[in-house]
């Protein structure tokens, strides 16, 4: 396995050269004091590992000229995209965020559905959240997170080609996701939120070609219900 001792970030590598963001440039400038030609780590978040050299050792703008590719990571067959209610204690959903990224997870979406209580959340924490997992655990992918939208509106913006199912504890079939999803698929995956999806959402979910599933016999919390969706469709696609 690769180890790394510092992965930095920078999604734009243009010219052979990249820019690190005013956070990730403090921390290889001011924190990690790198100076001009050391050499760092980095990923654009695409699936490459590059081997950079700094150029302009700027605490609010470091400029790095990349050496060579170390690895091109080719991407999955499949793609991991959970739609989540936020949580009341946002704590709860920043762990689901980290411990998804680290599962592999391609997107997250926010839905405010009747029964959050949550009402919003604060996007650019969320993505530090999501960068870090993504370095801490040596992926090379940074997934889409989209901001919150109502249920409504997520359900009027739908990607076309995912394969669809809503987690649910209301009455009416379902079946056990590890038994109904297949390899290779583009998975929309919705996750209500403490109180559980409304009778009407579910319909509404269900009139979109959503299926109906179970996560199994235990009852979980919203995040963990997240988590083990993501780990479910991971195990699917081994």
């Amino acid at each position: 396995m690769l180890k790394l001792s510092q992965l930095f970030y920078s999604p734009q590598i243009t010219h052979q050269q990249a820019t690190l963001s005013e956070e990730e440039s403090r921390h290889c400038v001011k924190v990690l004091r790198m100076k001009k030609s050391d050499e760092l780590h980095l990923t654009d978040g695409k699936g490459n590992l590059f081997l950079a050299k700094i150029a302009e050792p700027h605490h609010k703008k470091c400029v790095l000229d990349i050496v060579h590719t170390i690895e091109q990571t080719p991407a999955p067959l499949y793609h991991i995209h959970v739609a989540i209610a936020p949580t009341k204690n946002i704590d709860r959903i920043e762990w689901f965020v980290e411990k998804s990224v680290e599962f592999g997870i391609q997107q997250i979406s926010f839905v405010q559905c009747d029964r959050s209580e949550r009402k919003q959340i604060k996007l650019p924490r969320i993505q530090k959240i999501a960068l870090s997992a993504m370095k801490q655990s040596l992926k090379f992918f940074m997934p889409q997170i989209n901001e919150m939208v109502n249920f409504k509106n997520f359900m009027a913006d739908l990607t076309p080609g995912e394969t669809r199912y809503v987690a649910h504890l209301n009455e009416g079939e379902r079946v056990f996701l590890k038994d109904v999803a297949q390899k290779h698929q583009k998975y929309c995956i919705l996750i209500g939120p403490e109180g559980d999806f409304t009778p009407g959402e579910v319909t509404l979910a269900l009139n979109n070609e959503f299926k109906a599933v179970s996560l199994g016999n235990s009852r979980l919390r919203t995040e963990t219900a997240g988590i083990a969706a993501c780990h479910l469709l991971n195990i699917v696609n081994e």
